[in-house]
Protein backbone atom coordinates (compact mmCIF):
# COMPACT_ATOMS: atom_id res chain seq x y z
CA UNK A 1 0.00 0.00 0.00
CA UNK A 2 1.58 3.28 -1.12
CA UNK A 3 -1.01 5.56 0.51
CA UNK A 4 -2.04 6.16 4.13
CA UNK A 5 -5.41 5.07 5.49
CA UNK A 6 -6.95 5.66 8.90
CA UNK A 7 -7.92 2.37 10.62
CA UNK A 8 -11.65 3.27 10.46
CA UNK A 9 -11.61 3.98 6.70
CA UNK A 10 -13.21 1.43 4.36
CA UNK A 11 -11.39 1.16 1.03
CA UNK A 12 -12.52 -1.46 -1.48
CA UNK A 13 -9.84 -3.83 -2.77
CA UNK A 14 -11.18 -2.93 -6.23
CA UNK A 15 -10.55 0.83 -5.76
CA UNK A 16 -7.39 2.40 -7.22
CA UNK A 17 -5.62 4.77 -4.83
CA UNK A 18 -2.59 6.82 -5.92
CA UNK A 19 0.75 7.14 -4.18
CA UNK A 20 0.93 9.55 -1.26
CA UNK A 21 -2.83 9.96 -0.88
CA UNK A 22 -4.12 10.37 2.69
CA UNK A 23 -7.48 8.83 3.62
CA UNK A 24 -8.83 9.92 7.00
CA UNK A 25 -11.34 8.56 9.53
CA UNK A 26 -14.69 7.04 8.52
CA UNK A 27 -14.10 7.44 4.77
CA UNK A 28 -15.78 4.88 2.49
CA UNK A 29 -14.34 4.30 -1.00
CA UNK A 30 -16.24 1.87 -3.23
CA UNK A 31 -15.40 -0.58 -5.99
CA UNK A 32 -13.71 0.83 -9.09
CA UNK A 33 -13.37 4.33 -7.65
CA UNK A 34 -10.14 5.93 -8.85
CA UNK A 35 -8.25 8.38 -6.63
CA UNK A 36 -5.04 9.97 -7.90
CA UNK A 37 -1.78 10.63 -6.10
CA UNK A 38 -1.14 13.13 -3.29
CA UNK A 39 -4.86 13.58 -2.54
CA UNK A 40 -6.33 14.41 0.86
CA UNK A 41 -9.70 12.71 1.55
CA UNK A 42 -10.91 14.02 4.92
CA UNK A 43 -13.18 12.47 7.59
CA UNK A 44 -16.65 11.13 6.74
CA UNK A 45 -16.34 11.26 2.94
CA UNK A 46 -18.04 8.75 0.63
CA UNK A 47 -16.73 7.91 -2.85
CA UNK A 48 -19.11 5.65 -4.76
CA UNK A 49 -18.13 3.15 -7.45
CA UNK A 50 -17.10 4.82 -10.67
CA UNK A 51 -15.93 8.13 -9.17
CA UNK A 52 -12.79 9.59 -10.79
CA UNK A 53 -10.49 11.81 -8.74
CA UNK A 54 -7.34 13.39 -10.21
CA UNK A 55 -4.03 14.17 -8.51
CA UNK A 56 -3.51 16.60 -5.62
CA UNK A 57 -7.26 16.91 -4.93
CA UNK A 58 -8.52 17.96 -1.49
CA UNK A 59 -11.94 16.76 -0.39
CA UNK A 60 -12.81 18.17 3.03
CA UNK A 61 -15.05 16.53 5.64
CA UNK A 62 -18.53 15.22 4.83
CA UNK A 63 -18.45 15.23 1.01
CA UNK A 64 -20.21 12.43 -0.90
CA UNK A 65 -19.23 11.74 -4.50
CA UNK A 66 -21.41 9.48 -6.62
CA UNK A 67 -20.95 7.49 -9.83
CA UNK A 68 -20.52 9.84 -12.78
CA UNK A 69 -18.59 12.52 -10.90
CA UNK A 70 -15.08 13.44 -12.01
CA UNK A 71 -12.80 15.83 -10.14
CA UNK A 72 -9.74 16.67 -12.23
CA UNK A 73 -6.29 17.53 -10.83
CA UNK A 74 -5.88 20.18 -8.10
CA UNK A 75 -9.60 20.52 -7.29
CA UNK A 76 -10.63 21.70 -3.80
CA UNK A 77 -14.01 20.71 -2.30
CA UNK A 78 -14.88 22.43 0.97
CA UNK A 79 -16.64 20.83 3.90
CA UNK A 80 -20.09 19.33 3.19
CA UNK A 81 -20.21 20.10 -0.53
CA UNK A 82 -23.24 18.30 -1.99
CA UNK A 83 -23.18 16.69 -5.43
CA UNK A 84 -26.73 15.90 -6.62
CA UNK A 85 -26.90 12.81 -8.82
CA UNK A 86 -30.59 12.80 -9.79
CA UNK A 87 -32.64 15.80 -10.99
CA UNK A 88 -35.95 14.08 -10.27
CA UNK A 89 -35.38 11.75 -7.32
CA UNK A 90 -37.92 9.19 -6.22
CA UNK A 91 -37.44 6.15 -4.04
CA UNK A 92 -37.04 2.92 -6.02
CA UNK A 93 -36.97 4.79 -9.34
CA UNK A 94 -36.29 2.29 -12.13
CA UNK A 95 -35.76 4.62 -15.11
CA UNK A 96 -33.00 6.73 -13.58
CA UNK A 97 -30.42 8.12 -16.03
CA UNK A 98 -26.88 8.98 -14.91
CA UNK A 99 -25.90 12.58 -15.71
CA UNK A 100 -22.15 13.10 -15.44
CA UNK A 101 -20.63 16.02 -13.56
CA UNK A 102 -17.09 17.24 -14.24
CA UNK A 103 -15.08 19.63 -12.10
CA UNK A 104 -12.11 20.78 -14.17
CA UNK A 105 -8.49 21.30 -13.11
CA UNK A 106 -7.83 23.74 -10.28
CA UNK A 107 -11.47 24.60 -9.52
CA UNK A 108 -12.57 25.46 -5.96
CA UNK A 109 -15.97 24.63 -4.50
CA UNK A 110 -16.69 26.34 -1.19
CA UNK A 111 -18.21 24.69 1.88
CA UNK A 112 -21.90 23.78 1.77
CA UNK A 113 -22.24 24.44 -1.97
CA UNK A 114 -24.71 22.26 -3.88
CA UNK A 115 -23.79 21.10 -7.38
CA UNK A 116 -26.57 19.84 -9.69
CA UNK A 117 -25.78 16.81 -11.87
CA UNK A 118 -24.96 17.05 -15.55
CA UNK A 119 -22.86 20.21 -15.39
CA UNK A 120 -19.22 21.20 -15.86
CA UNK A 121 -17.33 23.54 -13.57
CA UNK A 122 -14.49 25.04 -15.63
CA UNK A 123 -10.76 25.22 -14.99
CA UNK A 124 -9.85 27.37 -11.97
CA UNK A 125 -13.47 28.41 -11.47
CA UNK A 126 -14.45 29.45 -7.95
CA UNK A 127 -17.83 28.50 -6.44
CA UNK A 128 -18.55 30.51 -3.29
CA UNK A 129 -19.57 28.79 -0.06
CA UNK A 130 -23.29 28.00 0.12
CA UNK A 131 -23.92 28.47 -3.60
CA UNK A 132 -26.39 26.33 -5.56
CA UNK A 133 -24.90 25.62 -9.00
CA UNK A 134 -27.56 24.71 -11.57
CA UNK A 135 -25.67 25.35 -14.83
CA UNK A 136 -22.13 25.19 -16.22
CA UNK A 137 -19.50 27.50 -14.76
CA UNK A 138 -16.97 28.92 -17.24
CA UNK A 139 -13.20 28.66 -16.69
CA UNK A 140 -11.91 31.20 -14.11
CA UNK A 141 -15.48 32.34 -13.38
CA UNK A 142 -16.50 33.19 -9.80
CA UNK A 143 -20.10 32.37 -8.91
CA UNK A 144 -22.18 32.84 -5.77
CA UNK A 145 -25.78 32.65 -4.58
CA UNK A 146 -28.90 30.55 -5.13
CA UNK A 147 -28.99 29.99 -8.00
CA UNK A 148 -25.28 30.71 -8.48
CA UNK A 149 -24.56 33.74 -10.66
CA UNK A 150 -21.34 35.22 -11.98
CA UNK A 151 -19.78 37.74 -9.58
CA UNK A 152 -16.42 38.11 -11.28
CA UNK A 153 -13.37 36.10 -12.22
CA UNK A 154 -10.87 34.09 -10.18
CA UNK A 155 -7.13 33.93 -10.68
CA UNK A 156 -5.23 30.65 -10.75
CA UNK A 157 -4.07 31.58 -7.24
CA UNK A 158 -7.71 31.76 -6.03
CA UNK A 159 -7.95 35.54 -5.55
CA UNK A 160 -10.48 37.69 -7.37
CA UNK A 161 -9.24 39.27 -10.61
CA UNK A 162 -9.86 43.04 -10.83
CA UNK A 163 -11.84 44.82 -13.57
CA UNK A 164 -8.70 45.27 -15.70
CA UNK A 165 -8.25 41.47 -15.55
CA UNK A 166 -5.18 41.65 -13.33
CA UNK A 167 -4.53 39.83 -10.07
CA UNK A 168 -2.52 41.06 -7.11
CA UNK A 169 -0.28 37.98 -7.56
CA UNK A 170 0.94 39.44 -10.88
CA UNK A 171 -0.95 37.31 -13.42
CA UNK A 172 -2.90 39.07 -16.15
CA UNK A 173 -5.79 37.71 -18.20
CA UNK A 174 -7.74 38.38 -21.38
CA UNK A 175 -11.19 37.33 -22.55
CA UNK A 176 -11.69 34.65 -25.20
CA UNK A 177 -14.69 32.82 -26.66
CA UNK A 178 -14.22 30.15 -23.98
CA UNK A 179 -13.94 32.62 -21.10
CA UNK A 180 -10.95 34.07 -19.30
CA UNK A 181 -7.45 32.92 -20.28
CA UNK A 182 -4.03 33.60 -18.77
CA UNK A 183 -1.69 35.91 -20.68
CA UNK A 184 1.54 33.90 -20.88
Amino acid sequence: MNYSKHPTALVSDKAQIGEGTRIWAFVNIGDNAIVGSECNICDHCFLEKGVRIGNQVTIKNGVSLFDGITLEDDVFCGTNVVFVNDRNPRSQKKDWVLEKTVVKKGATIGSNATILCGITIGEYAFVAAGSVVVKDVMPFEMVAGNPARKIGHACRCGKKVDESLKCSCGLTYSMSEKGLKVNE
